[in-house]
């Protein structure tokens, strides 16, 4: 199994996990950090709408938490519609504007430009990126001298 093929898995069986009675979409986030290991998140929703999670938020946030955003290599994200409680679709979901601008952030700190795999729940087609494909002349700690 590949790299990419273990952070999509990864991603799939996070998504799983998604609080999503809202919008019935359901996303997972899989990091691949420098020592190997992988750190997971799914997208939270809540009643207000505006203080939902994203599955890469949550994943870099947990990143974060333990010390390790600078070590983020390569994210796998899937995501679809949930049709009794599971997440399906074929067409490759991709990140949100916000979650791209997040993604930098660890980008810059850790010196890279990361990798990004992108699927459906189910479906086997991956679209993978670079974060300067996604997010070109990106704002960040750079340019307020930090990184």
């Amino acid at each position: 199994m590949t790299t990419r093929d273990t952070l999509i898995a990864a991603a799939r069986q996070a998504a799983a996990n998604a609080h999503a009675p809202y919008s019935s979409f359901a996303v997972g986030a899989a990091l691949l950090m420098t020592d190997g290991s992988i750190v997971t998140g799914c997208n939270f929703e809540n009643a207000s709408y505006g203080l939902s999670l994203c599955a890469e938020t949550v994943a870099l946030a947990t990143a974060n938490a333990q010390g390790r955003l600078a070590d983020v290599v390569e994210i796998g994200v899937i995501g679809g519609r949930t049709v009794d409680g599971r997440p399906t679709g074929s067409d490759p979901v991709g990140p949100c504007g916000r979650c791209r601008q997040v993604i930098n952030e660890a980008a810059q700190i850790g010196g890279r430009d990361i990798l990004i795999h992108c699927a459906g729940a189910e479906g086997d087609t991956v679209a993978t990126y670079r974060l300067s494909e996604l997010l070109p002349h990106a704002f960040g700690p750079a340019d307020l001298g930090l990184a």
